[in-house]
């Protein structure tokens, strides 16, 4: 029990689920639906991917000032600091791209599983949240089945964020309290959900109210149990930025930026055979498993090998050759022209006409081994997108390669910013690591020359490195996840490329 100015407020342990399918369930966000209290790993995730790292470092130092505002004057006056550090002078679209792209991923694995107990089990489902609406209504309509989201207004100009909220201001004590009565005037919800004193005002206007404690003893909803996985996601940044993280990722940015340079000089610059071991004394972890196929003897008439990898970052053809330690040329939808100066290895753009780009495959393939990757864009998530069955009609030459990467600072793909910076990322991570792993080559019986279909060999291929990697098999295609990530289908112009699978 805890009691407010004369009034008391239950346990959320102690609110029933059951028979709520006809209820309204109105909760605060930070702290009740979510375990953590802090809306500022959030906040520092949007000002990285829309200002990067300097306005990362702006938040950081109005960091200070937002706890002392926050924890002994005014909860609304931290909150306002904290807005205005973050997205002042954004772009709305970029903070919307952000919001439905970015945090979904870190809010999901955050969610309070006694409040989703009850939030879950009633038939209206409405968050009331000091958060800028535009920072939360996605992931909460899209993931959590809300129906309704009041949040802070923020004011703009010309297509960018003032930082400054609009009347009432940020929603906190009774601005919550205000803006319940007028979005729902004439009824009272059944259920109220908060977790401290300045949501009790709006608690007090439902019929039910319950508290979620501070200190919870559970641990975040298991994702199967959530109405909605996440597939795609975007962003640069691998773990949550709390303060300390935060600090630390700007801390090692100058660095990690030299290191990434050294290392792709490296690739670049060495004899494939030795970048290997080069890459082992610069913190660059290859794992190799299976037993790569030699060498094609194009000299004798035989057709190179179409190795068929899983697509984790436009790096895995590179490391397929660091794997093989030889050169393999590479077919791309699309890499940025930085991309392409810089890398080691052969790289030729897909065209998107099937039958120009048949040809191209067949010739390069009279030329030597060659890699692919069908899935036509990157996914981070342990899902394998669907396979293009093109390639299966050009060869029976087929070495399926289960790719997978581990970074633990930045992630080295994005959908929303430029490509070219992609290998940077990935080579600033302190020890990055990539396994690559040779499946046996495809018997003759399963190709299209042992009677096969095209999509018959590659949904095959697709189940093969699904079940070496543990990841699940999707029909989605690249067209799915940048409508997801982008708000547009991924189609760029052939000469002026920046986006890239």
């Amino acid at each position: 029990m805890v009691a407010f100015r004369g009034a008391t407020f239950k346990t959320v342990d102690q609110c029933t689920s059951v028979g709520r399918e006809g209820h309204t369930v109105v909760a605060d966000m930070d702290g009740t639906l979510l375990l953590g209290r802090s809306s500022f790993p959030y906040f520092a995730l949007v000002a990285f991917e829309v200002g990067g790292v300097l306005r990362l470092l702006l938040l950081l130092l109005a960091a200070p000032l937002v706890g002392v505002l926050y924890y002994f004057l005014s909860e609304s006056a931290g909150i306002k600091v904290l807005i205005f550090a973050a997205l002042a002078g954004a772009r709305v679209e970029e903070v919307e791209l952000a919001a439905r792209a970015v945090l979904p991923k870190f809010y999901l694995a955050d969610v309070h599983p006694e409040a989703w107990r009850v939030f879950s089990a009633c038939g209206r489902r409405c968050v009331l949240t000091a958060n800028p609406r535009i920072m939360v209504e996605a992931f909460l309509k899209e993931y959590l089945g809300a129906d309704l989201v009041i949040g802070t207004e923020l004011g703009t100009y010309k297509g960018r964020l003032t930082g400054f909220a609009v009347h009432p201001g940020v929603l906190v004590g009774r601005n919550k309290a205000a803006a319940l009565r007028k979005q729902l005037p004439e009824a009272s919800p059944e259920i109220g959900l908060g977790d401290r004193e300045t949501d009790f005002p709006f608690m007090s206007l439902c019929q039910e109210a319950y508290v979620v404690p501070s200190k919870p003893r559970c641990g975040a909803v298991a994702s199967d149990k959530l109405p909605k996985p996440v597939v795609f996601h975007d962003g640069r940044l691998v773990q949550k930025p709390t303060p300390l993280l935060a600090l630390v990722t700007v801390l090692w940015f100058p660095a990690g930026f030299l290191l990434a340079c050294l290392r792709i000089a490296t690739g670049a610059l060495l004899p494939m055979r030795y970048v290997y071991h080069a890459f082992r004394a610069l913190g660059v972890r290859v794992t190799v498993r299976g037993t790569p196929p030699p060498p094609a003897s194009t000299s004798l008439g035989h057709s190179g090998v179409l190795f068929v990898c899983s697509h984790r970052t436009l790096l895995d053809p590179v490391f397929l050759s660091v794997a093989l330690g030889r050169p393999i040329a590479a077919v791309t939808y699309s890499v940025s022209r930085l991309s392409e100066i810089l890398s080691p290895i052969r790289t030729v753009r897909l065209s998107r006409d099937r039958a120009r780009d048949a040809a191209m495959i067949r010739k390069l393939l009279q030329e030597g081994d060659l890699a692919i990757c069908p899935e036509g864009t990157t996914c981070r998530e342990p899902f394998l997108l669907r396979f293009s069955a093109l390639f299966a009609e050009l060869t029976d030459q087929i070495v399926p390669v289960a790719t997978c990467s581990r970074m633990s600072m930045f992630h080295g793909t994005t959908a929303r910013g430029w490509k070219g910076m992609d290998p940077f990322y990935f080579f600033m991570n302190p020890s990055p690591a990539y396994e690559v792993t040779f499946l046996d080559k495809l018997p003759l019986e399963i190709t299209c020359s042992g009677g096969k279909s095209s999509h018959e060999v590659a949904n095959y291929i697709q189940r093969a490195i699904a079940s070496t990697l543990s990841y699940e098999c999707t029909r989605f295609t690249r067209k799915d996840k940048y409508r997801a990530l982008a708000g547009n289908d991924g189609t760029v112009p052939e000469k002026k490329s920046k986006a890239e699978g």
